[in-house]
């Protein structure tokens, strides 16, 4: 398998202000290393869209494989990780969501209300996680079922 390097982003006011420790972000990175992943360190922003944004253009400028963003893809006035990744999606990959969802679901139901993107830009995958430690461990699941095929895709590599 080819390496793919990557790059988590986690959106979270307490986390950026260390009122706590970002658990959904460290669980993502130890789980895209087990994955094969090569990353660095996990960036820590506050649910702030211009942040956020910031973030991915410099994942993206650096040339990262995936990029995983984990929090603010609910409902609240400050979830904007969502409206932060769109204007970077070039192509839109709804049935990644719909993956996270319906695996989620009878476990947590109310999983159906996030609203993460995943989509391509250039040669990058970009996908936007829960920022609960079940919603990154249950997005790690989608990610070993669908990314490498994507990343690949992306690369024109051959499935016949």
């Amino acid at each position: 398998m080819t390496s793919y390097s990557a790059q988590v982003i986690t959106a979270s006011n307490r986390a950026s202000a260390g009122v706590y420790e970002d658990l959904s972000g460290n669980i993502l990175a130890e789980g895209l290393r087990a994955l094969g992943y090569t990353l660095s360190s996990v960036v820590i922003v506050p649910d702030d869209g211009a942040r956020i944004a910031l973030e991915i253009s410099r994942a993206l400028n650096a040339s990262v494989d995936l990029i995983v963003t984990t929090g603010g893809t609910g409902v609240s006035p400050q979830d904007v990780t969502p409206e932060a990744t769109a204007p970077f999606i070039e192509k839109l990959l709804p049935g990644f969501g719909e993956a996270l969802r319906a695996y989620s679901r009878d476990r947590v139901p109310t999983s159906d209300l996030t609203r993460g993107l995943a989509g391509t830009h250039g040669t990058s995958l970009i996908i936007n996680l829960p920022g609960s430690p079940g919603g990154v461990r249950d997005g790690l699941v989608i990610i070993e079922r669908l990314a490498t095929h994507i990343l690949e895709q992306l690369r024109a590599v051959d499935h016949s």
